[in-house]
C-alpha cells in the first residue's frame, strides 16, 4: 500500500531560510567604548559624589604619603582637611599644613601655614602653569635657601642635583595675610627675611599696590628693602607687573624699578637701578669688592640678570666733581670677577687723589698733608700710608678699561688718561697707564704683587720729550720764549704694604734728560718752592732773556729709599749747573745743594750756592756757604765718594767752569760715564754712592735735622 509524503517535508530543492546578518566589528568597539564611557563616567561620579559628601577628609593620610613620595619630602596636615570637587574646581583646605626642607638646609621646614584654602583648576595640575581661581593663605612661612655649591635649592622637589628657577602660580584672586619670606643663598652670602603686605582681592581686583618690606644682611652688611608691586591687578593675571625697591645698605640707597613677566621672573628682565651714597666705595665694598674713597655719588644704569652675570649698561653719573659713564658685569662664579670698560670726560684731581690713597674730602677740605695725617704718616708727611687691602684684592679678580678725556688740575695740563688693570688672585697689574702731559706723553706700568709677603711693587714711569715750558707753567715758568724739553723715566722696585712703605724700601733710578733748548721764568710765586726765584738765585741775569740750555741730567739713584744725585748736571751757554745730595722716601727730608759755575771769568757774580731743603710736603730755598755745599745730604746718610768740587768764593767766580760733554748727559748715563766737553772724567757731581745710617747724625744741616 502506498504511503503519502507529510506536506511539510522540505524536498531536495527546498531553500533554508536566510541567516541573521552578522554584528559589524565597529558597533561591536562602539558598543565596548560605550559601555566603558558609562562605567568611567559612574565612577567618577561616584568618586564625586562620595568626595563632595565626605570633603574628601578620609584622603588626608593618603594625600601626606603620596605628596611624600612625590616631593621627597615629610609633608604634615596637623588639622582639618579636605580635597574634593566643587563642583567642577579642586577644593584644596588644610589647616596647620607644613612640608619639610631637605637634610642640608639650615631650618627644618620648607612651608608651612596655619591655614589653606584654594580652588585649583584641575587640568592646571598637568599641563601649563598651575592656576589657582582663589587662594586664602593664613600666616604662611616660607623659607626659600640654595645649598654652598648653589646646585640645589629648597623648592626644587628632586634627589637629582640641579635648581630649577621659582615659578609662582597664577592667582586669580587671594586673600593673605601674616606671610613671610626667608630667602638664603650661601655663595653670594645673601640672607633676607621679608613679610608681605595683607592681600584681599575681590571680583579679580586686587587694589593699588601690594607691598613688601623686611631686611636681612648682603655678606657682612645688613640691609633694609621696601618693596611695591604697582600692578597687581596684572600681576595674578601674569600681566604687566610693575614693581619699584628701594634698599638702604650702609649709607647708600639702591633703587629699582621695572616691568617683571611674572612675580618671581627677574632673570633676563632689563631693570633700572639707581644709586646714591657718600662714598661708591662702601656700595661695592657690600659684595666685597674695593675701589678707592670717592665722594658724593649719583649712577644709574640698566641691570640684566643672567645665570650668574650681573650686566649693568648704559651706566651714568657722577662722583664728587668727575663724571662716570660705561658697562659694569659682575660674575658671581667659583671667584668674584668684575669686567668694566668706563669713560669720564672730566676727572677733578681731588677725586683723583684716592687712587693713591688720600680721603678726597679730607683733600678738599683740609689738603694733602692732612690727608696723608689720615692714613697714618707721620707729621707733615706727604706719601701715604694706607695699607694696601690684601685680604679683599685676593679675594675677587678684575678686568679694567678707563679712557678720562681729561684731568682737572690747577698745574699740570694732563688729558687723554687709559688705564688697563688687571686684577688676578691679588695680583694687581695697571699696565699699561698712558696720558699726555703738557703736550708730552707718559706712559707707565705699576704691579702690585700682594701674593708675596710683604708685597712686591715695581713702578715704571716713562717720560716722552715734553715742553718745559707747558709743563711747568704753573710753577712760574713762561711758556712764551721757553724752547726747551724734557723726557725721563722712574724704575723702582720695593717691598711694602704701603705706598711709602714700597717706597721706603725702593731701590732703582730716576733720570730726566734736558736736550737742547731755552728756559724762562717769571718769578711768579706759585708754590711752595717756585722754581722762578730757584732760577733767579742760581743765575748771574735778572733773566731778562731766557736760559739757553745745551744739555742737562737731573738724575738719581735709589738704594733702600734713599736717593743721591748721580748726577745732577745742566750745561748752559754761560753757565754749567752741577748738583749733589739726595732725598730720603723714609723720612721724607730733602737736602741738596745746586751751584751754577760761569764759564767766563765775572766780578761779583752774586751766584751763591742753592740748597733745596726740607720736607716733600714743606721744600724751601736757602743760600749755602761753599763749606756747607760739600755736605749736602750728609743728613740722609749720603757717603758721596766723588771728589769734593772745587773751592767757591761767594762774590768772586773765576770762570773756570767745565763744559759738559752732552752724549752722556742726553744718554741718561751715570755720574761715572760723565764727562767734560774735552772729555775728561767729570769729578765734581754725586755719584749715587749712598750709605744708610741707622741712626742719623745728631749736628744739624740746612735746619732739617
Amino acid at each position: 500500500m502506498a504511503t503519502t509524503a507529510p506536506v511539510d517535508a522540505v524536498t531536495p530543492d527546498a531553500t533554508p531560510p536566510p541567516a541573521p546578518p552578522p554584528v559589524s566589528r565597529r558597533r561591536r568597539a562602539w558598543r565596548i567604548a560605550r559601555a566603558i564611557l558609562i562605567g568611567a563616567v559612574a565612577l567618577i561620579a561616584a568618586i564625586w559624589l562620595v568626595l563632595f559628601i565626605t570633603k574628601g577628609r578620609f584622603l588626608k593620610r593618603p594625600f601626606e604619603s603620596i605628596a611624600g613620595r612625590l616631593t621627597h619630602r615629610d609633608v604634615q596636615v596637623g588639622g582639618d582637611f579636605q580635597l574634593y570637587f566643587a563642583p567642577w574646581r579642586i577644593k584644596f583646605y588644610a589647616e596647620r599644613v607644613s612640608v619639610a626642607n631637605p637634610g642640608w638646609a639650615t631650618r627644618p621646614r620648607l612651608f608651612a601655614a596655619d591655614r589653606i584654602d584654594a580652588r585649583i583648576a584641575p587640568l592646571s595640575l598637568l599641563f601649563g602653569t598651575r592656576h589657582f581661581h582663589w587662594l586664602d593663605l593664613t600666616n604662611g612661612a616660607i623659607d626659600l635657601e640654595w645649598n654652598a655649591a648653589h646646585d640645589r635649592n629648597t623648592w626644587t622637589f628632586s634627589e637629582k642635583k640641579g635648581g630649577k628657577p621659582l615659578d609662582l602660580p597664577r592667582i586669580d584672586r587671594a586673600s593673605i595675610t601674616g606671610t613671610t619670606v626667608r630667602y638664603r643663598d650661601p655663595r653670594m652670602r645673601l640672607l633676607a627675611d621679608l613679610s608681605l603686605d595683607t592681600i584681599r582681592s575681590t571680583g579679580a581686583r586686587i587694589g593699588e599696590a601690594v607691598g613688601v618690606s623686611g631686611n636681612g644682611q648682603l655678606r657682612d652688611t645688613p640691609f633694609t628693602v621696601a618693596a611695591r608691586l604697582l600692578s597687581p591687578d596684572a600681576t595674578v593675571a601674569r600681566g604687566r607687573n610693575e614693581l619699584v625697591m628701594r634698599a638702604r645698605a650702609a649709607g647708600n640707597v639702591i633703587d629699582v624699578a621695572g616691568t617683571l613677566p611674572s612675580l618671581a621672573q627677574i632673570e633676563g628682565v632689563p631693570l633700572a637701578v639707581r644709586a646714591r651714597g657718600r662714598n661708591l666705595a662702601t656700595l661695592l665694598e657690600i659684595i666685597g669688592v674695593v675701589i678707592p674713597t670717592t665722594r658724593d655719588y649719583r649712577l644709574r644704569a640698566q641691570l640684566v640678570q643672567q645665570g650668574q652675570e650681573y650686566r649693568f649698561t648704559r651706566m651714568a653719573g657722577t662722583f664728587g666733581d668727575s663724571d662716570l659713564a660705561g658697562r659694569l658685569t659682575v660674575t658671581n662664579g667659583e671667584r668674584l670677577h668684575l669686567d668694566s670698560t668706563l669713560q669720564t670726560k672730566r676727572l677733578d684731581i681731588i677725586d683723583a687723589a684716592p687712587f693713591i690713597g688720600y680721603n678726597p674730602d679730607i683733600v678738599a677740605e683740609k689738603g694733602a698733608v692732612a690727608a696723608a695725617a689720615a692714613t697714618g704718616a707721620a707729621p707733615a708727611r706727604l706719601l701715604p700710608d694706607a695699607a694696601l687691602p690684601i685680604a679683599t684684592m685676593q679675594r675677587f679678580d678684575a678686568d679694567l678699561t678707563w679712557h678720562v678725556a681729561a684731568l682737572r688740575s690747577r698745574r699740570v695740563p694732563i688729558s687723554d688718561v687709559d688705564l688697563r688693570l688687571d686684577l688676578d688672585r691679588g695680583r694687581l697689574v695697571l699696565s699699561p697707564l698712558t696720558f699726555t702731559m703738557a703736550r708730552g706723553h707718559v706712559a707707565a706700568d705699576a704691579i702690585f704683587d700682594t701674593r708675596q709677603r710683604p708685597s712686591a711693587i715695581r713702578y715704571d714711569i716713562r717720560l716722552a720729550p715734553t715742553p718745559m715750558g707747558r709743563l711747568l707753567a704753573g710753577y712760574g715758568v713762561a711758556e712764551a720764549g721757553t724752547t726747551g724739553t724734557v723726557r725721563g723715566r722712574i724704575e723702582l722696585v720695593g717691598r711694602g704694604d704701603t705706598i711709602h712703605d714700597s717706597l721706603a724700601t725702593a731701590s732703582g733710578r730716576i733720570a730726566f734728560v734736558l736736550p737742547a733748548g731755552a728756559l724762562w721764568t717769571r718769578n711768579v710765586e706759585l708754590s711752595e718752592l717756585d722754581i722762578g726765584t730757584f732760577v733767579q738765585k742760581m743765575f748771574e741775569d735778572e733773566l731778562k732773556e731766557p736760559v739757553r740750555i745745551n744739555c742737562g741730567l737731573i738724575a738719581f739713584t735709589v738704594r733702600n729709599g734713599i736717593a743721591a744725585t748721580d748726577p745732577i748736571l745742566i750745561d748752559t751757554q754761560k753757565n754749567v749747573v752741577l748738583g749733589r745730595g739726595g732725598f730720603s722716601f723714609r723720612s721724607e727730608a730733602v737736602d741738596i745743594a745746586i751751584r751754577a759755575d760761569a764759564k767766563r771769568f765775572s766780578l761779583f757774580s752774586g751766584q751763591s750756592p742753592v740748597g733745596i731743603a726740607g720736607t716733600f710736603a714743606t721744600p724751601r730755598l736757602e743760600v749755602l756757604s761753599p763749606q756747607l755745599l760739600t755736605r749736602a745730604g750728609a743728613g740722609l746718610g749720603l757717603a758721596l765718594v766723588a771728589t769734593p768740587v772745587a773751592a767757591l768764593l761767594a762774590f768772586i767766580d773765576p770762570g773756570d767752569a767745565k763744559a759738559a760733554q752732552c752724549g752722556p748727559v742726553l744718554g741718561a748715563k751715570t755720574a761715572a760715564a760723565q764727562r767734560t766737553g774735552k772729555g775728561e772724567p767729570r769729578k765734581d757731581v754725586g755719584d749715587g754712592t749712598t750709605t744708610v745710617q741707622d741712626k742719623p747724625k745728631r749736628k744739624k744741616f740746612l735746619g732739617i735735622f
